[in-house]
């Protein structure tokens, strides 16, 4: 029972009588500030997450998540060194391909781009190629037929569609007796992808392997292996193995180097944001000071009775702690509930406002994607919720402190 007093009239103090109404307001707007900031907090976090989710995810689907080429002009034997990867237990396909720089020329028009020689049925079985086709299909990348599969915003800038032809020049030379000439080749369009990102969707072409072993010379090797992995997360690992049991002599890569500045960045701002906008939660936790204060000083002749009848100064100090850990943990809760809310409409949210106000906040050509996804990760927020209570609880210190020093002498002398 003496512990209970103490949070009954803290808990007491947090509504509002004729008394304290302006301290009850002032409590109010603390919790908001406090629910304001968590949100605010959460939502922005979800958002970076969502980012780099969505980002890598569109990444992966036209990349592979490791490759292994060797030393010099090729892989030779791309058959026997794929059967010796297939038999680790963590691989589940792999796919050679050639990849080389090359100019397109449609009509007037040109552009370079990535040239990548792949085997469709291969291909398929380490990225997500075919589910990006948006017209014509990517088994249509048959050997000796020259056909090309190009990015939307490629294809765009070229002026070509389905049927149309375009020259691949290479940066290769061939000698003729009207002097040296670069090597090229025309192309059929058979296919054109959208992996709704403009760098891919911009620079990239995709040819048959055999195809562009003939152009760039290649013969029977082929400039590596694509891999697909069990757990993409373990990619720098299991590709050291690999390259290991293979003995050596092979040029690793995985998708976390690839992109390593441009993951790096993304965990960078995300830090960043987290303990600048965590400022903010932190000046409407402290509110919570001055809140205390004012309680304090409406209070002083409650503190001397209670102090005189019996009241510790431990009890006082537990009643103005109850009052602002109630504060903060009611801002929480609610900072919580509204943050996780927002997230998971947050592309509804969105487009509603695009769609009322006329606007595209989000240009693919600036941004790598056009949506503003978001995905709630509950470490993040249960990381969000307890730094807010403590913060919220480190506040209730100072004024529970200087409450629980009042003398009730000096309290009543004036009353």
């Amino acid at each position: 029972m003496s512990k209970r007093y103490e949070f009954l009239i803290g808990r007491r103090y947090l509504r509002s009588n004729r008394g304290n109404r302006f301290v009850s307001f002032i409590s109010t707007i603390s919790m908001l500030g406090i629910a304001i900031g968590v949100a605010v907090l959460i939502v922005v976090l979800s958002v970076m997450n969502g980012f780099e989710r969505e980002v890598r995810g569109r990444i992966l689907s036209l990349t592979s998540h490791a490759t292994i080429s060797a030393f010099g002009s090729g892989l030779a034997d791309w058959q026997g060194t794929a059967a010796k990867i297939g038999e680790h237990k963590d691989v589940v396909a792999s796919a050679p391909y050639i990849e080389a720089q090359a100019l397109l020329i449609a009509g007037a028009k040109s552009s370079g781009a990535m040239v990548t020689g792949v085997l469709a049925d291969y291909e398929s079985k380490v990225t997500s190629i075919t589910e990006k086709m948006q017209g014509g299909s990517f088994d249509e990348l048959k050997a000796g037929e020259y056909g090309i599969v190009l990015g939307t915003e490629l294809a765009k800038a070229l002026g070509v569609s389905l049927g149309d032809r375009v020259i691949l020049v290479t940066s290769l030379r061939n000698t003729t007796p009207a002097g040296v000439m670069p090597r090229m080749r025309g192309f059929k369009v058979v296919g054109i992808f959208n992996a709704a990102m403009y760098e891919f969707d911009r620079n990239l072409a995709y040819v048959n392997l055999a195809d562009a072993a003939k152009l760039y010379r290649m013969g029977n090797e082929v400039t590596g292996l694509r891999l697909k992995l069990s757990d993409l997360m373990l990619a720098p690992q299991l590709v050291r193995e690999l390259a290991l049991s293979l003995g050596g002599g092979y040029y690793i890569d995985d998708w976390t180097r690839k992109h390593a500045n441009f993951f790096r960045s993304i965990q960078l701002t995300k830090s960043a944001m987290f303990l600048i906008l965590l400022l903010v939660v932190a000046v409407a936790a402290f509110n919570i000071v001055s809140t205390l204060v004012m309680v304090v000083k409406d209070k002083r002749s409650d503190i001397a009775i209670l102090r005189t009848i019996g009241a510790s100064p431990r009890g006082i100090l537990t009643i103005f702690m109850t009052q602002g850990t109630a504060i903060g943990f009611i801002g929480t809760v609610a900072g919580v509930a509204l943050g996780v809310l927002i997230s998971v409409n947050l592309e509804t949210l969105i487009h509603g406002l695009e769609a009322l106000l006329g606007v595209h906040f989000l240009d693919a050509k600036v941004y790598f994607i056009s949506d503003l996804p978001a995905t709630v990760q509950w470490p993040d927020v249960i990381k969000i919720s307890l730094t807010t209570f403590l913060l919220c609880s480190l506040s209730t210190l100072y004024p529970a402190w200087r409450a629980a020093r009042t003398q009730p002498a000096q309290s009543l002398r004036h009353d």
